[in-house]
């Protein structure tokens, strides 16, 4: 029977050790729970936060999971599991809204479009299934910037292109607008990507509350807006929607 390789095998346990309980572990303790001389630990902590799989907290020298670990974790689930676990929850919504439904997930340095259902009307429309939108301006790419590490890298990292006049492109800026998606649970886009377009857009997590997509609905800015503001009732019907696939993939708490 073939051996296993020891080096492996505490690299895994401790991955596992980081992934459950405190969020950040100093070298110490790591060594200590691990049954690991502190250079045996600090050896392959080196070698994961290479790899991305480890990162080291620089004001406490402590460490966490990294975000190459996480993109990892996603391809776990499936982009078609995904998409079936949404097509009831996204029908719905485009049939109480009336617009368009788009289900994003990061794909490079933009959003792959992978399910669209039609704005629920007579009119002329283009399957948009497989087309790219960008990650800086869309508000499907604000949520996966907000919440997903890997996603944000590629965006801080990204050539952020003005498409018009609304679109914020320095990074203070656009940092400052996905602290406001994270404190209220969803993004914006009004005239940011395309003129005389709005769209609003909320994270789908998974059972381990990791962000694997978003949802969100589009349209022109005079049917999604009253008095100014984006209607509160399709935010609220948006972000229903993705705690519904949410629960669907089994998160907890939404």
């Amino acid at each position: 029977m073939a051996r296993n390789i020891q080096s492996l095998e505490r690299a895994a346990a401790m991955l596992r050790l980081l992934a459950g309980g405190e969020r950040r572990l100093g070298l110490s303790d790591i060594a200590s729970s691990l049954g690991l001389a502190k250079g045996t630990a600090h050896g392959i902590l080196r070698t994961l936060q290479h790899e991305g799989f480890v990162e080291q907290d620089e004001a406490s020298g402590r460490y966490q999971l990294g975000a190459e670990l996480l993109r990892l974790g996603t391809t776990y689930l499936d982009v078609h599991e995904l998409r079936a676990r949404a097509l009831v929850w996204t029908d719905d919504l485009a049939r109480s809204s009336g617009e368009s439904v788009y289900l994003g997930v990061l794909h490079q340095q933009g959003v792959l479009i992978v399910h669209h259902v039609f704005r629920p009307d007579d009119s002329r429309q283009v399957l948009e299934i497989g087309a790219m939108q960008p990650l800086h301006s869309t508000a499907l790419g604000k949520v996966l910037s907000a919440y997903d590490p890997v996603a944000h890298s590629e965006v801080v990292e990204a050539d952020r292109k003005a498409f018009t006049d609304r679109t914020v492109c320095e990074l203070e800026g656009f940092e400052h607008l996905l602290d406001i998606t994270r404190a209220r649970g969803y993004a914006i886009d009004v005239e940011e990507t395309w003129e005389g377009m709005a769209s609003i857009a909320a994270p789908i997590h998974d059972r381990r509350r990791m962000p694997v997509g978003a949802v969100g609905l589009t349209g022109a800015v005079e049917r999604l807006s009253r008095d100014g503001d984006l209607r509160p009732e399709l935010i609220a019907a948006v972000r229903d929607c993705a705690r519904a696939v949410s629960r669907d993939l089994g998160a907890r708490r939404f």
